[in-house]
């Protein structure tokens, strides 16, 4: 895929929140979250310290320089604090099936902002800047099979994604997506132990490729 040529994450906007690029004065800020074991439970699973947070920080602006694509800051406009991140990376896993090369989508909330529909409005709004910056490319998202709350996004997504594209609709839902709801197929788990979750209309839709897209 041919890179973006944004050096810079571009300021976005939510009703709620300002998705921006990450500052130095965040960096107390992210480090408290990454700090937080309700943060980390299903992202990596537990807490990490100062010095690995630091260098997780610096990645940010590395991703936009080099990949043209990478995580914003989230900022709650109401009042200007730091209570996130979302965006795309690609951190070549050695993993199979390999997804290297295909931006994947990943967020974080402080664990005072989940339970608001923070999340879903903040994906929303990044997706949307997929299209419109990677247009028909695949995208991917990796979630832990026990982590119903980042499941209920992907799945708030999937929907969304399929209505922009008009599938044919049922109601509510497009065409066949009624027992979808809600629920997800498991697929086998990696070489490196992570399960997927696919979101399919039905399972023949697609290669059961063990990588969640979005």
């Amino acid at each position: 895929m041919a890179s973006p040529h944004t050096i810079v994450a571009p300021v976005l906007e939510t009703s709620r929140t300002v998705l921006r690029p990450h500052r130095l004065d965040d960096f107390d800020a992210y480090v408290a979250m990454w700090a937080d074991p309700v943060v980390t439970r299903f992202i990596g699973g537990k807490p990490r310290t100062r010095e690995e947070s630091w260098m997780r920080f610096l990645r940010h602006a590395g991703l936009w320089s080099l990949l043209g694509y990478g995580f914003w800051a989230i900022e709650e406009k109401e009042t200007g604090r730091f209570i996130g991140e979302a965006g795309f990376h690609d951190l070549k896993r050695d993993m199979t099936p390999s997804i290297e090369g295909i931006p994947e989508t990943g967020w974080a909330l402080v664990s005072g902002a989940h339970g608001h529909g923070l999340a879903s409005e903040v994906v929303a709004r990044v997706l949307a800047w997929g299209d419109e910056t990677f247009g028909a490319a695949k995208t991917v998202c990796i979630i832990d099979p026990e982590n119903t709350g980042s499941l209920n996004v992907a799945a708030k997504m999937w929907l969304w994604r399929s209505a922009a594209n008009r599938l044919p609709r049922q109601g509510d839902h497009p065409a066949g997506a009624a027992a979808l709801t809600g629920a997800v197929w498991p697929l086998p788990a990696t070489s490196s132990g992570v399960e997927f979750a696919c979101l399919k209309i039905a399972q023949s839709d697609c290669a059961a490729c063990g990588v969640f897209c979005l």
